[in-house]
C-alpha cells in the first residue's frame, strides 16, 4: 500500500520495510587495544590512549587530552600475537571528536582516519580485523 501511495505522490507516510544500510566503506570491529600517540612532528608521546573499534579506514579512540579536528597523529597500536607483542604504526587524521564534549574517566572520544600506513602495517591491521570478525561472529 505504501508503494501505491508513493506512485501517486502521497508521501504522508514513509514506505514500510526500508532497511538502514551501513554507509561506511569498511566494516568496523569492536577491539580494545592500548596505543601510543603523538601529534605529528611533536616530541611528546602519550601512552594513555585506547583503540575501541577499528576498520581498514580508521579507528575510534579514547585519548586523555583535547585535540582539534584536522590534527595529524602518529599512532602505535599494541596487541598480543601468540606469546609476543606486535605493533601497528600509522599516521592518522582526527576527523571528528565527541560532539557533546563529554568526558568519561578523563577520556575524549575521537574518530581517526588513516592518513598513511605502509603495506606491512596494513597487512597486520587486516589480520587483526579478520581475527576480531571471527571472534565477534
Amino acid at each position: 500500500m505504501s508503494l501505491e501511495r508513493e506512485k501517486k505522490g502521497d508521501k504522508s507516510q514513509p514506505p514500510k520495510g526500508v532497511l538502514a544500510i551501513e554507509k561506511r566503506k569498511h566494516p568496523r570491529y569492536s577491539i580494545e587495544f592500548p596505543l601510543d600517540y603523538s601529534v605529528l612532528n611533536a616530541k611528546t608521546t602519550y601512552n594513555a590512549g585506547v583503540a575501541a573499534d577499528a576498520s581498514e579506514g580508521g579507528l575510534l579512540v579514547y585519548l586523555p587530552e583535547r585535540i582539534e579536528v584536522g590534527v595529524l597523529l602518529r599512532i602505535e597500536i599494541f596487541y598480543a600475537k601468540g606469546l609476543a607483542f606486535e605493533t601497528i604504526t600509522a599516521t592518522t587524521r582526527v576527523v571528528w571528536s565527541d560532539l557533546a564534549s563529554k568526558v568519561r574517566w578523563g577520556e575524549h572520544w575521537y574518530g581517526l582516519q588513516f592518513h598513511s600506513i605502509d603495506d606491512d602495517n596494513l597487512n597486520k591491521l587486516k589480520a587483526l580485523l579478520k581475527e576480531a570478525a571471527r571472534t565477534q561472529a
